[in-house]
């Protein structure tokens, strides 16, 4: 055995390398499960010494210790938010306000696509794309029914404000979690620095949108009259937990707002919001809705990327990039924002982020935190836009896909890219003339 490490540890850039694409291509292919995937991938660096096993070393603290190389700022910011957001949704509080807010439009078509949408953005950007679309999409196919509409330019709509919505904030998109953490960026800092491109895009790709659908968006005005009747007044099913749910979200939220001032970090701030939570509920009923399969997605696939790190891998791309560059903040931003968006759209955002971000701060080390500043940005703006590329973009797209087919409504693979090539055209150009405004100005 002692020969077969010293192998692997003279050729362990390649060898992580190896492994880290394998994980990819198979993660693209979705033939098994992603977590799986991971999970294999972590179990074979670690086996193959390519990182330690070893939690203490010759020296004291092991840096190399597998461990090591998982974010838990990121794990227990993705738990705590779970917990909080899935135990707030039960009571109902979220589909009211859907309903209160469909009734505002009098069955207008365009204002309900207007309305969907930006609901959808909204609430993307405070709770995960998979919930949002979940909550959004039952709505969907009553008013489109009570309509006599096509639900797909509804739902297509939705996927790409959940996308957008979910760009604006730190825990909007798992990306944006992983980025914060990996900067040192603030709930404040993406707020303050993303939330005018991202409303920007929003009406830019509604006024796209209304171009392409505004001939199946339309119906009559005794069907219109139906939305006024919808039945809201049991929507709200505890309301216990509603205020209590609220009061926790709200001073979690508000918690993340004033990180610059009490330093709190934002995972313990979720954390101790999750925590007080269930003090009124059954755990076991609150931790059966946590996304396991995505937490242990991340634990893996941190490992993985942690391999390729340790062996110097991360170090060799950030020095090609700048090389390929030629050290230009201005190209190397613009790279990372277009390299993002259109990679983003093929393979899974999230390992994509995990592994660019270590560059950024590889890059960092180089060339200091002024010149990294907006690669951190065109990096969030890329991977979390991209995903409007494709049909398999982000998870969101794949909960509303599979749910439209279940409802008859299949939304196919290239009619879906038709709409996403041009969205995230118009997304990822206007980001680019943002970046340039804001940065190199």
């Amino acid at each position: 055995m002692e020969q077969f490490y010293t192998l692997v540890q003279s050729h362990a850039i390649v060898i992580s390398a190896v492994i880290l694409i394998l994980a990819y291509i198979f993660i693209a292919l979705e033939k098994i499960p992603k977590v799986t995937i991971a999970l294999l991938g972590a179990a074979v660096v670690v086996f193959t010494g390519l990182v330690s096993q070893e939690k203490v070393g010759e020296t004291g603290l092991n840096e190399l210790y597998f461990i090591n190389f998982v974010d838990f700022n990121v794990i227990f910011l993705l738990v705590s938010m779970m917990i909080i957001v899935n135990v707030t949704t039960r009571c109902g509080v979220f589909k009211w306000i859907a309903i209160e807010l469909l009734k505002m439009t009098k069955g207008h078509p365009l204002m309900v696509l207007i309305v969907l949408s930006f609901f959808t953005a909204i609430l993307s950007a405070f709770l995960d794309n998979v919930t949002t679309v979940i909550l959004v999409m039952p709505i969907t196919f009553v008013v489109a029914k009570q309509l006599d509409l096509n639900p797909i330019p509804l739902l297509i709509a939705e996927v790409f404000s959940s996308n957008i919505g979910g760009t604006a904030t730190l825990i909007g998109d798992p990306p944006n979690i992983i980025i914060g953490s990996a900067a040192g960026f603030s709930f404040m800092n993406f707020l303050s620095e993303l939330t005018i491109i991202c409303l920007i895009i929003m009406v830019a790709v509604i006024g796209f949108l209304y171009l392409c659908f505004k001939k199946q968006l339309k119906t009559t005005e005794e069907k219109m009259a139906k939305i006024l009747e919808l039945d809201n007044s049991k929507t709200i099913t505890d309301y216990a937990l509603l205020k209590r749910s609220l009061l926790i979200l709200g001073l979690v939220i508000l918690g993340f707002i004033t990180h610059d001032i009490t330093h709190i970090a934002t995972c313990i701030i979720a954390f101790i919001g999750a925590s007080i939570l269930l003090l009124f509920e059954k755990p076991e009923e609150a931790f059966k809705d946590v996304e396991w399969n995505t937490i242990f997605f991340f634990i893996g696939l941190f490992i993985i990327i942690g391999a390729f790190e340790a062996a110097g891998g991360i170090k060799l791309m950030a020095d090609w990039l700048l090389k390929v560059t030629a050290g230009s903040q201005k190209i190397t931003s613009f790279v990372i924002l277009w390299a993002s968006g259109i990679l983003s759209g093929i393979i899974d955002n999230i390992p994509y982020t995990a592994t660019m971000a270590p560059m950024i701060q590889e890059i960092e080390l180089i060339k200091g935190r002024d010149y990294v500043l907006p690669l951190w940005w065109c990096l969030s703006l890329g991977a979390c836009l991209g995903g409007n590329l494709t049909i398999i973009g982000a998870a969101a797209n794949v909960i509303v896909s599979e749910n439209a087919a279940k409802n008859g409504h299949p939304i196919k693979f290239l009619s879906f890219m038709k709409y996403g090539i041009v969205v995230v055209f118009i997304s990822l150009s206007l980001a680019t003339g943002y970046i340039w405004i804001r940065h190199f100005m």
